[in-house]
């Protein structure tokens, strides 16, 4: 390489200007201390006042443990910047602290670990003594603050259940008996949290509040899942009792369920069937099925159809049919009994008759039963025949044989003795079942028992 003119090489300027580079960068390198293993992991080095040798770090590493009560027994010996702790220290993590407080040092380039974890049962139980004994300090410093909080807690405690125990101005608001209950002990829960709310301030501790509010809040999302149909039932209770679809003693049908309320649970609905036994219904499914009432309406409509032969004076069936429907015990005049002709065939006429009835005297089925029977008879007695099959064969005796051996009827009750009656077998086993049972019951008042 030859410097003169203007020009580094005969071989041209680029080569002259690259082996000026490589000169700049190796004295760049050469200049530029190294760093050491503690500033890569960003944490800052513990200066050696000294020349880095080996006798200045051994020093340096065994005055900072001698400082220290749980490693003033640590050996520390140094070669060539390389660091050896032995030594028995009382746990893993001790040892790791260690080690990271020797790579520290300046000077240091590596760090042999052969410190071994106590085995003695007093050495590993002196930290947690210690721990205990710092712990006892610290309530006894602050015992009066611990006293004044617990107080706290419990007056706020005290104030819930009196909230709750008198909290009947809910139920003179209206509320049913399960959203009272339900007020009641959001109320008590709202008091006694205020008051632990206060004490973890005077505790300086109101973090601890939100952790526990988010571990609540994780536990009732879990809880939820889990009883996911206890709660939906409870709340389905709730809404029912606030709605009052039904009352005790009122005949319900429920999709094919049918009986007579007899209580209303936190989790399901209690029936009496027409057949004298229980019927538990959960109130997630009569919340959301369809319900039918046959007690909330007083009045209650029956119907039946009766078929006479085509060779009858329709207008006298129906002024007949009418006549003795309107003459029968139980029949309301207003609204009025109708008749209405549905089918006109080969050889018949079909009549269908309607009827009302104030169910809290009248029994539905019997006045039901009762009119088809009297109609029936009054047709038979007008030669209004029903039809027959097509076809019939009948094989008659002698006259004097027929008089002889006719049957006996019995005379037609009048109208007005016949029993239409209410039945009241099951509302007397449902009020019988009020008396004996102590389970709960969210209704209040009492209905109208009608078997159907």
């Amino acid at each position: 390489m030859v410097f003169g003119h203007g020009q580094f090489s005969k071989e041209g300027p680029y080569s002259s200007w690259w082996a000026l580079a490589c000169f700049v960068t190796l004295i760049t390198l050469l200049a530029v201390p190294g760093t050491s293993a503690a500033q890569e992991a960003g944490e800052p080095e513990i200066k050696v006042t000294d020349t880095p040798h080996d006798d200045a770090i051994q020093g340096r590493l065994k005055a900072v443990l001698a400082a220290m009560d749980e490693a003033s027994d640590i050996g520390v010996t140094v070669e060539s910047g390389v660091v050896t702790l032995t030594g028995e220290v009382a746990n893993a993590s001790a040892a790791r602290e260690l080690t990271n407080l020797a790579r520290r040092v300046q000077g240091v380039i590596h760090v042999q670990n052969r410190l071994t974890d106590e085995t003695a049962i007093s050495s590993r139980l002196q930290p947690l003594g210690q721990r205990l004994e710092n712990l006892g300090t610290e309530i006894l410093r602050n015992l009066p603050v611990i006293v004044l909080a617990l107080v706290i807690i419990i007056v706020f405690w005290i104030a819930g259940r009196w909230a709750g125990n008198h909290s009947r101005w809910l139920r003179r608001i209206g509320l049913p008996e399960l959203t009272s209950q339900l007020g009641r002990r959001i109320l008590r829960l709202v008091v006694t949290g205020l008051g632990f709310l206060i004490a973890l301030e005077i505790l300086d501790a109101t973090a601890l509040f939100g952790a526990l509010l988010g571990v609540a809040g994780v536990a009732g999302i879990a809880l939820g899942f889990a009883f996911r149909n206890i709660v939906e039932n409870y709340l389905a209770g709730v809404l029912l009792s606030i709605r009052h679809p039904f009352g005790i003693g009122d005949f319900i049908e429920v999709g094919s369920s049918q009986g007579s309320v007899v209580r209303l649970t936190s989790r399901d609905t209690v029936l009496m069937t027409p057949g004298g036994n229980h019927l538990r219904i959960p109130n997630s499914i009569i919340i959301t099925s369809v319900l039918t009432n046959f007690s909330r309406n007083p009045l209650s409509r029956f119907d039946f159809t009766l078929g006479v032969s085509a060779d009858a004076d329709p207008v006298r069936a129906k002024e007949l049919g009418v006549a003795t429907i309107a003459g029968m015990r139980g029949i309301l005049a207003d609204p009025r009994p109708r008749v209405l002709m549905t089918e006109l065939g080969e050889g018949i006429m079909k009549f269908r008759f309607l009827a009302w009835i104030d169910q809290r005297d009248t029994d539905p089925d019997k006045a039901r039963s009762e009119a088809l029977r009297l109609v029936k008879t009054a047709y038979d007695q007008a030669e209004m025949k029903m039809p027959g099959p097509r076809n019939r064969v009948i094989l008659r005796r002698p006259e004097e044989d027929d008089v002889a051996n006719a049957p006996q009827r019995k005379p037609i009750a009048a109208p007005e003795e016949i029993d239409v009656a209410t039945d009241n077998t099951l509302s007397r086993q449902v009020e019988a079942d009020l008396r004996e049972s102590s389970e709960e019951n969210l209704l209040s008042g009492k209905g109208r028992t009608n078997q159907r």
